[in-house]
């Protein structure tokens, strides 16, 4: 996997650089300034533009928009500090792959990365619960099927609404004193009954029909 940086903060962009190498993933360049992390996108071609939202002068969603304007058809993840439900969207609707967040695990950013690779959109699981909630209140992007909710058995269904709160597997895993491993079943077997592609399309669907109360 050849993945380009591109952050406006020096100490962090050269500690992940590092990060990626020591985990066998090839860095093509680790930029500061937006028209150069531009260039390298275009002339390189990285497999992940991983950037950040917000740098001085034009933010990491302009950049993307700059992107698809120019042709530069390439996988693009935000690494941001932000949890903005409105910053995760407008991501989202510019065309980025993923949505994530600086304070992740290390094993988890590179599995973050893979999926992406493999086409898959991928957001923090910390933010699926903002999200579903941000969709729920935008109808025309919801799209109506019959979901079986009753194939799901009484564990799936409190997992199902551990990932509405959007809660990661092994905080699911720690609250109902099982391991990340068999959480991490749990969700295929929902995903599946489900017919969805990812924890956030049934988050979206559990928020969307009301199923799991809030505190």
């Amino acid at each position: 996997m050849r993945v380009l940086l591109i952050d406006d903060h020096a100490l962090f962009r050269i500690g992940l650089l590092e990060l990626l190498e020591r985990r066998g993933i090839e860095v093509i360049d680790a930029v500061g300034e937006s028209d150069v992390g531009l260039q390298l996108a275009r002339d390189c071609a990285p497999d992940v533009v991983l950037m950040d939202l917000r740098m001085p002068g034009e933010s990491g969603i302009d950049l993307v928009r700059k992107m698809r304007q120019q042709g530069i058809d390439r996988r693009v993840a935000m690494l941001t500090t932000s949890t903005d439900e409105r910053d995760v969207i407008e991501a989202l609707q510019a065309g980025v792959s993923g949505y994530l967040l600086k304070d992740m695990e290390p094993d988890d950013l590179v599995a973050a990365l893979e999926g992406i690779l493999a086409g898959r959109t991928v957001v923090a699981p910390e933010l699926t619960g903002a999200l579903a909630r941000a969709l729920r209140q935008e109808p025309e992007q919801v799209v109506e099927k019959p979901v079986a909710f009753s194939d799901l058995t009484p564990r799936e269904m409190e997992i199902l609404c551990h990932l509405a709160g959007g809660q990661s597997n092994k905080v699911i895993g720690h609250e109902l004193g099982i391991s990340e491993g068999t959480v991490k079943l749990h969700v295929k077997s929902i995903l599946r009954k489900l017919a969805v592609r990812s924890r956030v399309e049934a988050a979206v669907l559990a928020v969307e029909q009301g199923l799991c109360e809030r505190e």
